[in-house]
């Protein structure tokens, strides 16, 4: 039985696809900042699959920390789902919060850097599989869009990192979904994707033959 690690696991894409991962057959270890909203999750879903962890995606220790005890609780980690993400309140760069700014790029940039970092080990031994939450804003231009910068960046990163794990037979899938229905957004999202529409892309991707790599899959609603 394989084992997946997903950041951002305590809501939204992230709960989601531990649901549909555990339904595919995976085992399933849970980052998130607080501990407390993965315990209910874990008692869904089994304590014998699922492991909750405390991570914080910002501090590169607390992610090695985490990969540990999934390794260590699973004996190895075959997936990494780097899903960890937040967005801005501010508008464009006129209207924004520096301050936020600021933790937005350590969580949707240095924060995937580090899961991959800190996973990359494992991952290769099991010559595995590396997935990252993008955006459609990483790919069509969002007029004063600091969030859409980040994921611009996430779009690079991916394409890079996908051809410096080729050579060592593991695969890279950037995940970029249009607007989605998540806590994420602070109002209800009308005729936006569910975060269940999210996760079965990701179990797509990692359903493919060893031979066939979904290097980008781009999900939007078709009504948008």
């Amino acid at each position: 039985m394989k084992t997946m690690l997903i950041t951002g696991a305590s809501s939204g894409i992230g709960e989601a696809t531990a649901r549909r991962a555990i339904e595919a057959g995976y085992r399933v270890g849970l980052a998130a900042r607080r501990r407390d909203k993965l315990d209910g999750l874990v008692a869904e879903l089994g304590a014998d699959n699922a492991l909750a962890v405390s991570c914080d995606v910002t501090d590169f220790a607390s992610q090695q920390a985490a990969v540990a005890a999934v390794v260590e609780r699973f004996s190895g980690l075959d997936v990494l789902f780097a899903n960890a993400g937040i967005g801005s309140t501010g508008a464009g760069t006129a209207g924004g919060d520096p301050e936020e700014w600021r933790r937005m790029v350590l969580t949707n940039v240095l924060g995937v850097m580090y899961s991959v970092k800190a996973a990359h080990e494992a991952i290769v031994a099991a010559k595995g599989h590396i997935l990252i939450t993008s955006s459609g804003a990483g790919r069509k231009v969002i007029p004063g869009s600091v969030y859409g910068a980040t994921k611009w960046a996430m779009s690079g990163y991916g394409a890079n990192l996908r051809e410096e794990m080729r050579e060592k037979r593991v695969k890279v899938t950037l995940i970029e979904p249009g607007m989605v229905d998540t806590p994420f957004f602070d109002e209800p999202k009308p005729g936006a994707l569910v975060a269940d529409d999210i996760a079965r892309a990701v179990v797509y991707a990692l359903s493919q033959p060893d031979n066939v790599l979904a290097g980008e899959i781009w999900v939007e609603p078709l009504n948008r």
